[in-house]
């Protein structure tokens, strides 16, 4: 495990709070606005036998949280941050909010007008190319106790597969009220403070301006929600944790990099992996919509919607903790030991929960 260090200078934190306040902010202010005018619209996600909700819900939320992302960065620029993009890293992040921007038209357009799988697929297939083109790239791999292993003509196929699958794991979790905004939220927390902590300071402000829109929406969007990101949403928020996977934790100088993202991110990849397994196995295509995923096996065994939440958000919090840890942030033993906590405190009332169900209850 390497120990890295980093010293942020008080106009940097100066810059990240604003960045954050201000993302919070500015989705707290849109996402009302962009419900009314949904609702007299008429875009609306109806309900149906694999989802929760039992009402129409508007699904645009993803316009308030890309744009609190977008105002924040362009604010703390106009104040004269913008020397913090002009790193060695900045110009590889801009592609970053360029392809993030790019993901977000695609999902919107799903959003507004249903597209079919193939024309989504395409989409993010030539938007992360473009992507790589510009210097995102997943070039080589670092395997601790072996030499670093340069990809080659890998590279492209490899973060592509990157890019979309974060994007898609992010867009399957978001299944119940504040899921997906609250496993985004922690793992923005996480990568920001990863990239603090190894000095990729530009990564580390598109995470806080990330970290603070979720933040935001999570008030109207927690159990019971009043809207949904939708695809522009989840799309937009995966893209940009995949880009910073590559930009600011799989370049860190640590004998472990390369499994950074995977720490952050790993309750939606596993989630995504194991569905996409399981429905394999049963020799169903693996895009086929069902109810396998981790919340709706929760679910399945007597939890509550919010429990179901936040034992999830506790999971999140602990791979991310693990992820801290392997960075040598100083804090990082305290976050995993409540991180464990937490996960306690959640099994003991689950268990409770469980045993009290009338399906397990002696009459």
């Amino acid at each position: 495990m390497a120990v890295l260090s980093y010293s942020i200078p008080n106009p940097l934190s100066s810059y990240l709070l604003i960045a954050g306040l201000t993302a919070c902010l500015i989705v707290l202010i849109a996402t009302p606005i962009v419900r009314h005018v949904a609702l007299q619209v008429g875009k609306v996600d109806l309900p149906s036998s694999r989802k929760v909700h039992g009402r129409p819900m508007v699904r645009l939320g993803g316009i308030a949280i890309c744009l609190g992302v977008v105002a924040a960065l362009l604010l703390v620029i106009k104040l004269g941050g913008g020397t913090v993009l002009a790193d060695p890293n900045g110009r590889s992040v801009v592609a970053v909010m360029m392809g993030g921007l790019g993901f977000f038209a695609i999902g919107l357009a799903d959003d507004w007008v249903n597209l079919a799988p193939l024309p989504r697929l395409l989409g993010q297939l030539m938007v992360s190319a473009l992507v790589w083109q510009a210097g995102v790239r997943i070039e080589q791999i670092t395997v601790p106790g072996l030499e670093i292993i340069d990809l080659g003509w890998l590279s492209l196929p490899l973060t592509l597969l990157w890019l979309t699958g974060v994007v898609n794991a992010i867009n399957w979790i978001d299944g119940l009220d504040g899921l997906a905004a609250g496993v985004g939220a922690i793992a923005a927390a996480a990568s920001a403070l990863i990239c603090l902590q190894t000095g990729q300071i530009a990564s580390a402000l598109v995470m806080v301006c990330l970290l603070g829109s979720l933040l935001g929406f999570l008030v109207f969007n927690f159990n019971p929600a009043q809207i949904f990101m939708g695809d522009g949403g989840s799309y937009f928020i995966g893209f940009l944790m995949a880009g910073v996977g590559i930009t600011g934790l799989v370049k860190t100088a640590t004998a472990t990099a390369t499994f950074l993202p995977l720490l952050v991110l790993a309750v939606p990849l596993l989630d995504m992996l194991v569905v996409i397994l399981g429905r394999l196995l049963r020799g169903q295509s693996p895009f086929l919509a069902d109810r396998s995923h981790l919340h709706h096996r929760l679910l399945g065994i007597g939890l509550p919607h919010r429990l179901t939440v936040v034992t999830i958000y506790a999971l999140a919090w602990w791979m991310g903790s693990l992820a801290l840890v392997f960075v040598g942030l100083p804090s990082s033993p305290l976050l995993l030991s409540t991180a464990l906590l937490g996960l306690a405190w959640i099994a003991w009332k689950s268990l409770q929960v469980i045993l009290n169900s009338p399906v397990n209850s002696v009459s």
